[in-house]
């Protein structure tokens, strides 16, 4: 059952960071955190993956900051959510044998993700009086969020 949690929590990371969730899934399995040897997940942990996982979730925290970034909730945003969600919570739950529950349940997670992360963020920025603000709080919590899912033993 904590497999399911966790992978509907990664989805959760993935609908307010895309690119965060796989960063920490990727990390999690090339140091050994997450075992995905011999599933079709494995590629997630060979030596590169993680670098690249890594650049991108830098890129996209910066590119978050911009003022021209689409909201989260347009069709390609979303989308983007919901794959990175499906991948990390298929990623944990193959780690336990349950790839298919994994990825549905870490795919809910990115729908939960994505659309309370936007309400979440738009009151940030209201009781902030800065949009800047409520994004590097967000951003701090999906980091940590990540963190704290990959660092249970699974």
């Amino acid at each position: 059952m904590t497999v399911y949690v966790l992978a509907l929590l990664i989805g959760v990371v993935a609908g307010l960071r895309a690119m965060t969730a796989p960063a920490a899934i990727s990390w999690a399995a090339h140091l050994g955190w997450l075992p995905l040897a011999g599933t079709p997940l494995a590629f997630l942990g060979f030596a590169y993956t993680p670098y690249v996982f890594t650049l991108l979730a830098a890129i996209e925290l910066v590119t978050d900051q911009l003022p021209h970034t689409p909201s989260r909730t347009v069709p390609m945003q979303f989308g983007a959510r919901l794959a990175s969600g499906a991948l990390c919570g298929a990623a944990i739950g193959a780690s336990a044998g349950g790839l298919a529950v994994g990825l549905v349940t870490g795919l809910v997670g990115a729908i939960v993700g994505t659309l309370g992360g936007a309400r979440l963020r738009a009151r940030l920025a209201t009781l902030l009086g800065r949009d800047s603000s409520a994004a590097l709080l967000e951003d701090a919590l999906a980091v940590a969020g990540a963190f704290a899912v990959v660092s249970v033993n699974v």
